[in-house]
């Protein structure tokens, strides 16, 4: 089969509608929109929701729920890979990783994350650590303390 072969299945291609042309279209002088009006003019019509300047369904009904978006604790995040560019045997907390310029994060709670391998020993100090974290820091011979 090639691209000059590709033929449409029967019935997904129609014929526009063709206004205002030709004997019996049916939609001659005002092309199937009606008198004058807001619908009638180009570019006219009312965004989604608009119901004539009474307040909108969505701003009339009631906002239900509950979102934890204020409340939910968040955390600057770091890779052990990053940490390889710093001194071996150094205490890394979240103060020297923003020292560093390796976390520019605002918060003031720090997770480590296991991504990378990790070639150098480091006390790692840190609210969080993922379970792979844990085992790369481990295995390079450092040693985690949680805040």
């Amino acid at each position: 089969m090639k691209l000059n072969e590709l033929k449409y299945t029967e019935g997904a291609k129609t014929a526009p509608k063709r206004l205002g042309k030709g004997k019996g279209s049916g939609t001659g002088k005002t092309a199937g929109k009606g008198h004058k009006g807001q619908k009638a003019r180009s570019g006219g019509g009312v965004r989604i929701g608009f119901e004539g300047g009474q307040t909108p369904l969505h701003r009339r009904l009631p906002k239900k729920g509950f979102s934890n978006y204020n409340h939910e604790e968040k955390y600057a995040t770091i890779n052990v890979e990053k940490l390889n560019s710093l001194r071996a045997g150094s205490r890394v907390t979240l103060e020297v990783l923003k020292e560093k310029g390796l976390i520019t994060t605002k918060y003031d709670t720090l997770k480590v994350l296991g991504r990378g391998p990790l070639e150098k020993k480091f006390t790692v100090i840190a609210n969080k650590f993922s379970k792979g974290a844990i085992e790369a820091i481990e295995k390079a011979g450092g040693k985690i303390e949680v805040l």
